[in-house]
């Protein structure tokens, strides 16, 4: 997002971090209903450029969210869409990516106010590496032939029992609603946004053999003080990984000796 949109969505986070925060909402509620709204205004053009255009008065905006919408949601969810119609927007379409990710992040904070938000970021990570491992898989999970139904009860045969309610939930909107996402693009950007939950980077370690509890908080820390954020770690396994370990932190990559790599880091910065 550039300019005026870009502005709109931080301003959005700021209003969904202050309502969960300090009041006693139902995050999973509210990222139903938010998700709804999306799938609303993704469909219906004619109405998205009339909440976006400039030219109409804010507050006339925000009127017609409350009529259309004020007796099927709740009042902080219609509360929430009312200031984004008054908002400015760049693009029609950065409102409805903007409501999708106020649902996305509106699950996570239900997750770490029940404190399961690290299980979501690991049950991310390692559906993501079974999707890429399973062509056939990948292939059910993205045809656009198949039914919304199909995929979500998909879906659920996966994860339902398995993995964290709200992480189901996440995949669900995911698989049956991509609004032109990759699988891959979607998840990895859920994965990001359940970092930011904590202020954290994520970091993807590949290594040979599995790592011991006392390497992984090593690698933790040292990750941390190298690149001043909190750190959390993906964790995979292959045997074929060259130097014995592979870490993936955004776009930089570092191969080989982990040690090696960090002592000279480290070196350059106090240089």
């Amino acid at each position: 997002m550039n300019g005026a949109s870009r502005e709109a969505l931080a301003a959005a986070r700021e209003r969904l971090d202050a309502l969960t925060d300090s009041t006693p909402v139902d995050a999973a509620q509210l990222a139903d209903e938010l998700a709804a709204v999306t799938a609303l205004l993704d469909r219906e053009a004619g109405l998205r450029r009339v909440l976006t255009d400039p030219a109409q008065p804010a507050e006339a905006k925000a009127e017609l969210v409350h009529r259309l919408i004020g007796g099927q949601v709740s009042g902080p969810t219609a509360d929430l869409v009312a200031g984004l119609a008054r908002s400015r927007w760049s693009q029609s379409r950065d409102l409805v990516d903007t409501l999708e990710e106020l649902a996305d992040i509106a699950d996570l904070t239900a997750a770490e106010k029940s404190g399961t938000l690290d299980d979501v970021e690991d049950e991310l990570f390692r559906f993501g590496r079974i999707v890429a491992s399973d062509p056939a898989l990948r292939a059910a999970l993205t045809d656009r032939s198949a039914s919304t139904a199909a995929k979500a009860e998909l879906v659920h045969r996966l994860l339902g029992g398995r993995a964290k309610p709200v992480t189901e939930r996440l995949v669900t909107r995911l698989v049956t609603a991509p609004r032109g996402r990759s699988l891959e693009a979607g998840l990895e950007s859920l994965s990001k946004l359940a970092a930011e939950r904590r202020d954290r980077l994520v970091a993807t370690v590949t290594s040979a053999v599995p790592l011991s509890e006392t390497q992984k908080r090593r690698l933790g820390d040292a990750l941390a003080k190298l690149y001043g954020r909190r750190m959390h770690l993906n964790l995979d396994v292959d045997p074929e990984v060259i130097g014995g370990i592979r870490v993936q932190v955004g776009d930089e990559v570092i191969n080989g000796s982990l040690a090696d790599r960090l002592d000279d880091a480290a070196r350059r910065m106090a240089s």
